[in-house]
């Protein structure tokens, strides 16, 4: 159903609670660890109460993001509390192969993410919207984007598995990358897989404000706003490609 609400765009009103949703696979894609996870999951961790299966991908630990620790120790905290947090949320974890603040914006780079969107065979992609202060955030939305064409195309070398197609993208709602990013698709989360998410993103010491920025907070009000947007108590907001956007009618609705 579409409603119009004051917005600039039009929004979809999706739901992620009420009957069992068909089969499906959710990939959440973040730069660093805890992005996806702060981002994302709500929508995961309601999806997966639903019987969705969850995986999320941190492409680097973000191991640079502590002043007070060197990059190893902070990189292996992070593991552990990402570790913590995707069993919390019941979500399967992958991490890659790269450094924080080194995504490398490059053809092999996204031949590898296209191989695991073929291992994994996501339904739905989630990533970080084009725009970024942050160069890992911007990279990995750019990488997501090829990576998705890559995977289903065949014979591309360098890209493992059997050609997947039929992805679909949404980028999620971030403050680090607000540049240029309008809520388009919101979605509402049931206040159990809320509270849920809370708990399970209280494993990241960063979001707990440990290194000076309060992100459960922020990301807790946020949810508060979209939902009184949308008028669904609790939501998150994505955003997609322009063509996606695009409405062909018959005649009026």
């Amino acid at each position: 159903m579409i409603r119009r609400i004051p917005l600039a765009a039009f929004v979809v009103l999706a739901s992620a609670t009420g009957a069992q949703a068909p089969t499906r696979t959710i990939l959440a894609i973040g730069a660093h660890a805890g992005d996806a996870e702060l981002t994302m999951g709500p929508l995961l961790t309601a999806e997966r109460a639903r019987g969705t299966r969850i995986v999320i991908l941190d492409m680097s630990l973000g191991e640079r993001g502590n002043p007070k620790l060197s990059a190893a120790a902070y990189g292996a905290q992070k593991k552990r509390e990402a570790t913590d947090a995707a069993a919390a949320i019941g979500a399967e974890l992958e991490f890659g192969p790269y450094r924080d603040a080194e995504i490398p914006n490059d053809e092999t780079a996204r031949r590898w993410v296209a191989s695991v969107i073929r291992r994994i065979k996501p339904t739905l992609v989630l990533t970080h919207w084009k725009e970024s202060m942050h160069r890992d955030h911007s990279t990995t939305s750019a990488i997501v984007r090829d990576a998705v064409l890559l995977a289903a195309l065949p014979d591309v070398e360098g890209v493992q598995g059997q050609p997947h197609r039929g992805v679909s993208v949404w980028y999620a709602e971030n403050w680090e990358d607000a540049a240029g990013f309008t809520p388009y698709l919101y979605v509402a989360v049931d206040t159990a897989s809320w509270a849920k998410w809370k708990s399970a993103v209280s494993n990241f010491e960063f979001a707990r404000g440990g290194t000076g920025y309060p992100y459960i907070e922020y990301y807790d009000a946020l949810g508060k706003v979209r939902g009184i947007e949308s008028r669904k108590g609790l939501a998150i907001a994505f955003n997609i490609e322009p063509e996606g956007k695009r409405r062909i009618l018959d005649r009026l609705p």
